[in-house]
């Protein structure tokens, strides 16, 4: 997938304005409970043992501080609860504004 035209952040969402001209508000809340962080849901070990994670759902509060491109395919979000180990890449934000 391409990446958007544009990427911001307004108040407690990130904005995207996607190329085909969709566009995706995705709330702080939201995007925290979907970080893709090994943080987040856990590593899978050689024998299908998940270690680490987090059970927690809720994130009512947490706001985006900031968020940095990776490369041309991802961007990484830094939270006011100081998690920013997930890498958002274009399809799984696409996925969460849909």
């Amino acid at each position: 997938m391409k990446a958007p035209e544009k990427v911001e952040i307004i108040g407690d969402f990130l904005a995207i304005r996607w190329r085909e001209g969709k566009e995706s508000f995705l709330d702080s809340p939201t995007l925290r409970a979907h970080s893709p962080s090994a943080e987040q849901s856990g590593e899978v070990d050689i024998f299908g043992k998940i270690s680490g994670g987090t059970e927690q759902t809720e994130y009512q509060g947490v706001l985006i501080k900031k968020f940095e491109y990776v490369g041309n395919y991802a961007i990484r979000i830094l939270f006011s609860d100081g998690h920013g180990s997930g890498i958002y890449s274009w399809d799984l934000l696409e996925s969460l504004g849909s």
